[in-house]
């Protein structure tokens, strides 16, 4: 049982798309701006670079991070041997659980912050395989907050 479809000759079909064709036509006539000539030689490239780059360089120069007192700064080769003991597949995790445990031990720090670069040397060759040392440089600051940096 076939629903019966309206009959519309070609002749409409084609009436009706002339007239969706013009009024694009019409309609798109009406956006176009003109655009001032120039050339290239009357802007210098520093007076292009501060037009475009002004609000980036404004925002970029308004968030200056303060410079917060370092009260103490040691390097220290940690040994990570020890993360060897037990399964293979958690041994970076183990070195990083140790990182912690001897930094807290020898700084004794409020809260402890493992920097990106630290972490990616750890993880580097996968997590069977971390250092067996790592020489880092750790800095402690009012707050008592230890950041640990790769020396």
């Amino acid at each position: 049982m076939a629903k019966k479809g309206k009959d519309i000759s070609l002749d409409e079909l084609e009436e009706e798309l002339s007239e969706v064709e013009l009024e694009e036509e019409s309609e798109s006539d009406e956006e176009i701006e003109e655009i001032e000539e120039f050339s290239l030689d009357e802007i210098s490239e520093e007076e292009e670079i501060s037009k475009i780059f002004e609000e980036e360089i404004e925002e970029i120069e308004e968030e200056e991070v303060p410079k917060e007192e370092i009260i103490d700064e040691r390097i220290y080769i940690v040994p990570l041997a020890i993360a060897r003991r037990g399964p293979r597949n958690k041994r970076a995790k183990k070195a990083i659980r140790y990182l912690r445990e001897y930094i807290t031990r020898h700084f004794k720090p409020e809260s402890l912050v493992i920097s990106q670069e630290v972490n990616e040397k750890i993880w580097e060759r996968s997590i069977q395989k971390p250092p067996r040392k790592l020489k880092v440089r750790v800095t402690k600051n009012i707050d008592g907050l230890c950041v640990i940096y790769l020396a």
